[in-house]
């Protein structure tokens, strides 16, 4: 039976209004082709002549021949945008970050998603575990790329034993199809002390190579460990001089890979290098922050943004003011460096940056994404914050005004009686909060 998908809206003046298709109708086919997501139905709807079955409310079925332009759209919105159900994962991988969640939490932080469509879409890594044959030829069909995946190594059974699924090391093969196709990928290992680090990541990296061109580049970073492990596998986490053997060993392959292929493609997360006391390397090294989501270079392209907006502000409003900064320990050495750049031209202004110790999830994750709302009260509380303090926006759900621990913007600021305002990522946007002053 083919799958139908209930339309929500429809657009004034479009082509389904025309054909007197409206909201509570169903898509049944198009080309006698069933529909099983978002994907199927752009690629269906492309062309000039198309036959639509659509079910009506009282059941009666209408089949409409419709001739348009090439890629014009019908003009509907559905019920569910994705038009199918998200694949969870099958793994139950030594290092996931949701089994070390604590209980009573809302839902939706306990899911855990393996589908190659959110790959493409919104840039999730997958471990290739939950795909069939119809799954990649759908990749290659609609060239869904690049697709982004979770590699860790390329031992299968190492692989096996870090994803505790017994078809994980059979799962790589699927990456052999995916570049006989031509089909761009991103690749990344989290690294795990004692089991895929040393020679196992020098083998990984060395295999992964022979991608290139078609996977365009290969992260690498720490495994996250919060305090709620119990009864999982017993990880340990990285010291300053572990990462500066990664690192030593990322170089060496960057080296290699520049000489003979022209991109530097492998690349270490910024966490190892704040580990190692290192200096970021230059904004030439990331080969266009192909990896930016990954945390890959955003300490680069944040102090470069943040650095040339500074050079081009202007700042015609000189009362003296006080800005807090709060931001995770992780970011906050960069942070102190680029505030005391900006009081060196702006001393009107003075700005403290104040890191939160995570003491919900535990001190070893020092990433500001992974703060919460009780955190942060809990700790600045008692501080003299000046007139507003400034947050990331990646401590706040998507589209949302509420942390991660459910605690709203607003619940913040009344506890700290302090104006709040919620920077974006980039550089020259925290120059703007820095200069943007109460009543401007």
């Amino acid at each position: 039976m083919k799958k139908r998908h209930r339309i929500d809206r429809v657009e004034p003046g479009s082509i389904a209004e025309e054909m007197d298709i409206e909201p509570g109708d169903e898509l049944i086919s198009i080309n006698g082709q069933g529909i099983e997501d978002i994907f199927d139905y752009q690629y269906l709807v492309k062309d000039e002549e198309i036959t639509v079955l659509v079910c009506k409310p009282d059941g009666e079925e209408w089949e409409l021949d419709i001739e348009k332009d090439y890629d014009e759209e019908l003009g509907v919105e559905f019920e569910n945008g994705f038009m199918d159900d998200y694949k969870s994962c099958r793994n139950r991988c030594v290092f996931c970050f949701i089994d070390q969640m604590p209980k009573g939490m809302r839902d939706t932080l306990y899911f855990k998603d393996d589908d190659s469509r959110l790959s493409f879409l919104q840039g999730n890594y997958i471990t290739l575990t939950n795909m069939s044959d119809k799954d990649i030829e759908r990749i290659i069909q609609y060239h869904l790329e690049p697709i982004n995946i979770s590699v860790h190594t390329t031992n299968p059974d190492l692989r096996c034993k870090m994803l505790n699924n017994r078809f994980a090391g059979e799962a790589l093969t699927k990456m052999e199809r995916l570049k006989e196709a031509g089909v761009e990928m991103n690749g990344q290992i989290v690294l795990c002390k004692g089991m895929n680090d040393g020679i196992e990541l020098n083998e990984s990296i060395r295999k992964l190579t022979e991608y290139i061109p078609y996977m365009r580049s290969l992260s690498v970073v720490p495994v996250g460990l919060t305090r709620f492990r119990e009864g999982l596998y017993p990880l340990k986490p990285f010291s300053k001089e572990d990462a500066k053997e990664v690192l030593s060993l990322i170089h060496s392959w960057q080296q290699f890979c520049m000489d003979h292929y022209h991109t530097h493609f492998v690349h270490a997360g910024d966490e190892w290098y704040l580990l190692a006391e290192e200096e970021i390397p230059p904004e030439e090294n990331y080969d266009g922050y192909l990896q930016l989501e990954n945390g890959v270079g955003m300490m680069r392209l944040l102090e470069n943004e943040f650095m040339e907006a500074l050079e081009e502000a202007e700042d015609d409003f000189k009362r003296t003011r006080r800005i807090t900064i709060v931001t995770g320990k992780l970011a906050a050495p960069l942070l102190e460096q680029l505030s005391c750049r900006f009081m060196e031209k702006f001393p009107h202004v003075k700005i403290e940056v104040i890191p939160i110790r995570n003491d919900f999830f535990g001190e070893k994750i020092t990433v500001s994404g992974l703060l919460t709302g009780q955190d942060i009260m809990a700790q600045l509380k008692e501080a003299d914050l000046g007139e507003k303090v400034l947050l990331p926006c990646n401590l706040l759900r998507s589209g949302e005004e509420v942390f991660l621990d459910d605690v709203t913007l607003e619940e913040l600021e009344n506890t700290l009686q302090v104006r709040v305002d919620i920077v974006k990522s980039s550089g020259q946007d925290l120059v703007y909060a820095l200069l943007c002053s109460d009543g401007q």
